[in-house]
């Protein structure tokens, strides 16, 4: 197998899903080399590593190739052995693990970006609302999981840690674009404590963006098409 030198990560330093696999690393203290793919296209380099998707983030591990930002960091978790592992050796906590990561990709993020894009202050009021519950359905999801520990994970992060951290910073860019609030302490308390452990946390500070950052991507990007 390929030593950590040989590591290297496909993606774009705007994307929730490629700082997945690069908060993995660094929670497993793996170097590796970030090659960034411009807005707007495709090298020939992603399209090679990912010809099925042709997507990002991909994952290069010596001739290896791996996709799809969950699926890459379990396989970092499995390559790269530590005292905190990312993945529940818990098969229930596990797949509840799972169940919640997809219920954040399929439902919740959805949910934040009609905020975002709503074009009247009615429809942006029903997304919100919208946005708020699923939210909440995720406090109370912390709340049984974490058992009063800092994480999702319990005393460490962990795999759902990383799959909801890694929208934190487009959390309060999209606050900002859209004149919203998201994380609201008088409702979801919890979240909002997790939410600045995650942040403060060593692996995950270097790879987060600035909010004001994704506001000027945003307006760059996707605002004329919203």
């Amino acid at each position: 197998m390929a030593g950590a030198e040989d590591v290297r990560v496909i993606g774009s330093l705007a994307s929730p899903f490629v700082m997945r696999p690069r908060i993995a690393l660094n929670l497993k203290g793996v170097s590796y080399e970030f090659l960034e793919e411009k807005q707007g296209s495709k090298s020939e380099l992603l399209l090679k590593s990912n010809p099925v998707l042709k997507k990002i983030p991909v994952l290069l591990h010596g001739e290896i190739a791996i996709s799809e930002s969950m699926v890459i960091v379990e396989y970092i978790n499995s390559v790269w052995h530590s005292d905190a592992s990312i993945v529940s050796s818990d098969p229930y906590h596990h797949a509840m693990d799972r169940f919640w990561a997809i219920f954040i990709d399929d439902k919740w993020l959805p949910a934040m970006m009609e905020s975002v894009k709503a074009s009247t202050a009615e429809a942006k009021e029903a997304c919100v609302d919208k946005l708020v519950e699923a939210t909440q359905l995720l406090e109370g999801a912390f709340e049984k999981f974490s058992k009063d520990k800092p994480f999702f994970g319990g005393d460490n992060i962990g795999y759902l840690d990383i799959t909801f951290g890694s929208f934190l910073s487009w959390i309060k860019a999209a606050e900002k674009i859209a004149d919203i609030k998201i994380f609201d302490e008088s409702k979801m308390p919890l979240l909002v404590g997790w939410a600045e452990r995650f942040c403060a946390d060593e692996a995950v500070k270097p790879v987060l963006p600035e909010p004001d950052f994704l506001v000027e991507y945003w307006k760059t990007n996707f605002q004329a098409n919203t």
